[in-house]
């Protein structure tokens, strides 16, 4: 479950926020789980202190449908909480109303001026820019693309003919094509088509190194990474689930290669775990380059002029520049492309990279 509620209007004040506990973000197996409640809040709610957080709890801010083993899933009730040391299993939901004193509009100045590359009734796609995060979080509040498709429709959503709905995810790093529909039938049948992978997807990446030759498949199966510290980061593993993706070269510009890649599957950094596993990883990936803790440090906000320098660029070289798609509108199919951004071009070329 998302940190905000599903479908909630962006641009109006933030009124309350829905967690779940989930073993897998915590790390730990679903029979382990026990966690604290105001250690709980901590982890999500970042932009406020601990002390801050007991308080919240203990004024009656805080609604717990807690799980149990008998209920792992709660009983679909909330429940009152006012204490902080209260223990939570994996399942429960976590619901907090904000005080009518701390709810605060996002800002007036939204940028909305995004590249809209298709548009017509039933959706829109849109170029997104990198390093913007596709949904708010605790640290992306004041801006996401999001944020700015309901800025965009503001108009039309409070009059319920448009409900934008992202219909897949880029990285806060990679730019590209992102399709958004307009409405909850429109958003299940893009998703169908998504999952039944009828919609085409091709990605544009510079690489470090040449690869020896032109072509390529990459079906190695994905899954977590056993041997790194970092828990979202993914490997290619003989029990992972199973992955494609074909590449060729477009252009060798002396230690670098632009490729292009296509997707057959969805998996969590596909491209960016099938490169680096061919000894090509995308110049500028903080997780999956020589060193991985630089992503830690970027997180952090503790990057060094070492880091940064070995980057080369401060975004992944990844680009989203191809989408096929079957519209709901017409259903005729539609294909909508971007080319490779600037920076990434003067990257390629070997320009100095603003950033």
């Amino acid at each position: 479950m998302g940190l905000f509620e599903k479908d909630r209007d962006l641009t109006q004040p933030l009124d309350r926020v829905e967690l779940m506990v989930d073993a897998s973000a915590l790390g730990e197996r679903v029979e382990d789980v026990s966690i604290r409640l105001d250690s709980f809040l901590a982890r999500h709610l970042k932009w406020r202190s601990r002390s801050s957080l007991k308080e919240l709890v203990r004024d009656g801010w805080v609604h717990v449908d807690a799980s149990t083993p008998e209920r792992p899933e709660g009983t679909g009730e909330l429940k009152l909480e006012t204490r902080s040391g209260r223990r939570l299993r994996h399942g429960s939901r976590v619901v907090i109303v904000i005080p009518p004193e701390n709810r605060q509009a996002p800002p007036a100045d939204i940028d909305i001026d995004l590249t809209v590359l298709y548009e017509d009734e039933a959706c829109v796609a849109v170029m997104k820019p990198a390093p913007l995060a596709v949904h708010p979080t605790s640290r992306y509040l004041d801006d996401s693309l999001l944020l700015r498709l309901h800025a965009m429709y503001s108009e039309e959503m409070r009059s319920g003919g448009v409900r934008p709905r992202l219909c897949h995810r880029l990285d806060r790093e990679t730019s590209g094509v992102l399709l958004v529909a307009k409405g909850a039938a429109e958003h299940a049948e893009l998703s169908r088509q998504f999952e039944d992978r009828e919609v085409e997807k091709r990605y544009l990446a510079i690489v470090h190194g040449a690869p020896s030759a032109e072509e390529g498949t990459c079906d190695h199966p994905i899954g977590s990474s056993r041997t790194s510290s970092i828990r979202l980061k993914m490997a290619c593993i003989a029990d992972g689930q199973e992955s494609r993706t074909d590449w060729r070269v477009l252009e060798r510009v002396g230690d670098r290669s632009l490729l292009e890649c296509e997707l057959f599957t969805g998996r969590q950094h596909q491209i960016r775990v099938h490169l680096a596993g061919i000894g090509h990883p995308i110049v500028g990936d903080k997780l999956y380059g020589e060193d991985e803790t630089i992503f830690q440090r970027a997180a952090d906000d503790e990057l060094t002029e070492d880091d940064l320098a070995r980057l080369i660029i401060d975004r992944q070289a990844l680009h989203h520049h191809r989408l096929s798609f079957t519209t709901p509108s017409t259903g005729e199919r539609v294909t909508v492309e971007s080319p490779l951004p600037g920076e990434l071009r003067a990257l390629l070329e070997g320009q100095e990279v603003e950033g």
